[in-house]
């Protein structure tokens, strides 16, 4: 069919006002199409050109050539070129526009791509008197754009694989929107051959969507969706945020995009093969995935980098089937040609995904070099998360030849004992070692010694579940000697921090079910279940940790040690507690594990301390009791602050309960000074305990002496404090014996000191002088025969002036009471 033609030329110099007219419009073209082809086909001189420029600068300006969509979904292929006014020397520069419109649905001639149109001989740069030859019907054969695509493709290589992802990106569906990519170029037919390179490589449907101008003024408000200008206007598209290509100067820094179906576009390309897209689009796969056209360029040897080869093998991974035997032996030799230096992690795991495809449905001679260059990846490229194949691939001579590479390096690693190693690695090499065949018998023992604890450092440095984890797991399902030797070293470290260990084995399920007794292991694995179902009751959690073990302790001192460690790891054991683990085991096994010392922190716990008085009194006592048993139990293991801080508390027990031995206040501070630094608690009460015995009538005198002349404040004002509670102040109240041996004690010596008279005095006047005011007449008189018995005559004297200047006291306050009145 005819396809109509528009001719438009812009307006003559002198006709102000006007823009430009349609000098020929061919039929079908309506008024409203006309009024959306105008803006599309007019051409703006490049910035200073001159007003009347030689034929050879007319030549040298640059055409715009322009594929559009119009709004009714009919499209319009355009040329418009500069052209002299009137066709004479020194006439000035006018543009002439030259199109063909294409209705909705209608083909270019022989199916071609608009791009192909470009050097059409059928263009003109006049409006012709007659019918003219539709400039979209080529001759056969390649159209001159696609002529010398290759060496274009070359020169521009820095910019290829950026440029087609641009490109590529432009061509989507829904890419429409508005903002072109900008290629810079001084020739706008270098422009054009960019969109000769896109026609080849994109898939046809998406070049026929790539809408374009060669050349303008204007990118920002351009309708198309590549568009070129000149460098000179780079930095408007720039400002204008558009995506710019300068590559009209120097190339690029780095040159990466991320994108490996362009790099792989862009190296097929620098290697002269463009019949290498058509030949990837046959091969099943997304339109731009990068798989397909990277095995297709590994097939035919050309070289691709990193991405590019990952993408070929995980496509080949996922399909193992779509390639013939011929491509899959060439896409292997191509992964693992020993020229290749720059494999990524990525890479190897795309080609250990290939090698489980093709393992058995291939012959061993094609995967073996993926498991040779897998297993020497493993041990020289220390991937320690590197999917290994499976021990059978190496059982013909291409595994004994890896083998005999391989083997010294592994034990060589494998016995280093200097500095530290990733769990990952260890585990990698012991896996690589059995797949391999490699004996290492002999380094056995002390890689797990290294491992163990290795285990637990790395596990205990992360909150999510270790990645070496899954590896582990296949290593010791694998190698049963492995699995034996590491959960013996593991049960062995258990004792030393259990509660690592248990953190341990919950992100990490060990296989530790069969005959190994594993005690230790056995109790960690316990404690999260035991904890969870018995809540705080930490005694019936220990006894249930404990049963886990399946040893007595008896017969396994050190399952204590654990099982302590597990139970209360951050804390000390309350006394009750306490006392039941010194009841569950001999000294001897407490000696053995170590768990004696746990005791003596309980026994000297803040809470086992406890304060004067009250319930606390009694804590005391059972802290007390515990405390006399641990110093009996292990003589020769507690020493230092700890013993004086237990023979402390046994001091209290003896003090309230017995008799101990003489030199109480000096005992007492002796202990609490090596105690040091002794628990204010502990201090406290053993204070208390002391003043409360020489508070009682049957004290020993020479105690009492030496305390009040002792000149201890401290020890003096725990005195003051325990006689004015109300317990002390009852007594008087209604003991008469009592109050009068107060009275004795506390006039006795009225030149003790400093630190004794005044307390002594104001414990008369503020503790004593009310109780004796508060007695009747009769109690008042046992009082003073109890001092007189007790002392002289000379001290019942004393106490009847003493109590006289009291009675006085009260009526002259009586007697000042009534004048005041009066």
């Amino acid at each position: 069919m005819s396809l109509a033609q528009v001719h438009y030329t812009s307006a003559a110099p002198g006709d102000e006002g006007t823009a430009g007219r349609f000098t020929a419009v061919g039929p079908g073209v309506s008024g409203a199409l006309l009024a959306e082809i105008e803006p599309l086909v007019r051409y703006e001189l490049p910035g200073g050109v001159l007003d009347r420029p030689s034929d050879d600068e007319l030549r040298s300006l640059p055409q715009a050539f322009g594929y559009f969509v119009l709004s009714d979904g009919s499209r319009l292929v355009a040329r418009s070129a500069p052209v002299r006014d009137a066709g004479r020397a020194g006439s000035g520069v006018r543009f002439h526009a030259h199109a063909v419109h294409l209705p909705p649905g209608v083909p270019l001639p022989d199916d071609r791509l608009p791009v192909e149109a470009w050097r059409s001989p059928h263009w003109v740069a006049v409006t012709p008197g007659g019918p003219m030859p539709d400039p979209l019907t080529l001759p056969p054969g390649p159209a001159a754009v696609s002529e010398g695509l290759d060496d274009f493709a070359v020169s521009r290589g820095p910019w290829l694989a950026a440029v087609l992802a641009d490109l590529r990106r432009a061509s989507d569906a829904e890419a429409a929107d508005g903002r072109p990519v900008v290629l810079v170029e001084r020739q706008c037919a270098d422009v054009a051959r960019w969109l000769g390179l896109a026609s080849v490589t994109l898939p046809r449907e998406s070049a026929e969507r790539l809408t374009f101008t060669t050349y303008t003024r204007r990118p920002e408000s351009s309708a198309s969706r590549v568009v070129g200008v000149l460098p000179e206007d780079a930095e408007a598209a720039r400002a204008a945020g558009l995506r710019v290509h300068t590559c009209a100067g120097s190339p690029p820094a780095g040159g990466g995009t991320g994108d490996a179906w362009a790099a792989t576009a862009a190296r097929i390309w620098r290697s002269r093969s463009p019949e290498l897209f058509s030949e990837a689009r046959e091969l099943p796969g997304e339109p731009f995935a990068a798989g397909p056209l990277a095995v297709t360029a590994l097939c035919a040897g050309i070289e691709l980098g990193p991405d590019g080869r990952a993408a070929a093998a995980g496509w080949a991974a996922d399909r193992p089937y779509a390639l013939d035997a011929k491509r899959t032996g060439q896409l292997v030799e191509a992964l693992t040609s020993p020229a290749v230096d720059d494999r990524t992690g990525p890479e190897f795991d795309a080609a250990g995904r290939l090698f489980d495809a093709l393992e058995g449905r291939c012959p061993a001679s094609v995967t073996a070099p993926l498991a040779a260059m897998l297993v020497t990846e493993a041990v020289r490229g220390g991937n320690g998360s590197l999917e290994l194949p499976r021990r059978d691939a190496f059982a013909g001579p291409e595994g004994a030849v890896v083998a005999e590479r391989l083997g010294p390096e592994i034990l060589t690693e494998l016995a280093d004992t200097v500095g530290s190693r990733p769990v990952a690695r260890t585990v990698q090499l012991l896996r690589v070692a059995r797949l391999l065949g490699v004996d290492g018998t002999e380094s056995l023992p002390g890689v797990v010694d290294r491992l163990a604890p290795a285990l637990l450092a790395e596990a205990a440095a992360h909150e999510d579940p270790p990645g070496f984890a899954p590896a582990l797991l296949e290593l010791l399902d694998e190698q049963f000697e492995v699995r034996t030797a590491l959960l013996g070293a593991l049960d062995r470290l258990a004792p030393e921090d259990p509660g690592a260990v248990a953190r341990f084995l919950e992100r990490v399920a060990l296989p530790f079910t069969g005959t190994q007794a594993l005690p230790h292991l056995r109790m960690c694995a316990e404690v999260p279940e035991a904890m969870a179902t018995l809540g705080g009751d930490r005694a019936a959690v220990w006894h249930r940790v404990l049963r886990a073990a399946g040893l007595s302790p008896f017969a396994e001192p050190l399952v204590l040690r654990t099982a302590v460690g597990l139970v209360w790891e951050d804390r000390a054991p309350t006394v009750g507690e306490a006392r039941l683990l010194l009841d569950a085991a001999t000294s001897d096994a407490h000696r053995a594990a170590g768990t004696w010392a746990r005791l003596v922190d309980a026994a000297l716990s803040p809470s086992a301390a406890g304060a004067s008085g009250g319930a606390s009194a009694a804590g005391t006592d059972e802290a007390a009791g515990l405390a006399h048993d641990l110093l009996r139990g292990f003589p020769e293991e507690i020493g230092g602050r700890e013993r004086a801080g237990l023979l402390l508390l046994d001091l209290v027990r003896e003090l309230r309960t017995g008799a101990p031995e003489p030199g109480w206040a000096e005992r007492v501070r002796t202990l609490c000074a090596q105690a040091e630094p002794v628990e204010p608690a502990l201090r406290e009460r053993a204070y208390a305990a002391l003043v409360e015995r020489l508070l009682a009538p049957d004290r020993p005198g020479a105690e009492l002496y030496d305390f009040v002349h002792g000149e201890d404040a401290e020890l003096i004002a725990a005195y003051d404090r325990t006689a004015r509670t109300a317990s002390v102040r009852t007594r008087l109240r209604t003991q008469p014996a009592y109050a009068a041996d107060c009275f004795t004690v506390w006039t006795a010596h009225p030149h003790a000191g400093r630190a004794w008279p005044p307390v002594a005095a104001a414990l008369l006047d503020d503790v004593l002088r009310p109780a004796v005011r508060g007695m009747s007449a009769e109690a008042v008189a046992e009082v003073e025969a109890t001092v007189g018995r007790t002392g002289s005559s000379g001290r019942a004297d004393a106490f009847r002036d003493w109590n006289r200047s009291s009675a006085l006291g009260r009526l002259g306050r009586r007697i000042a009471g009534r004048v005041r009145r009066g």
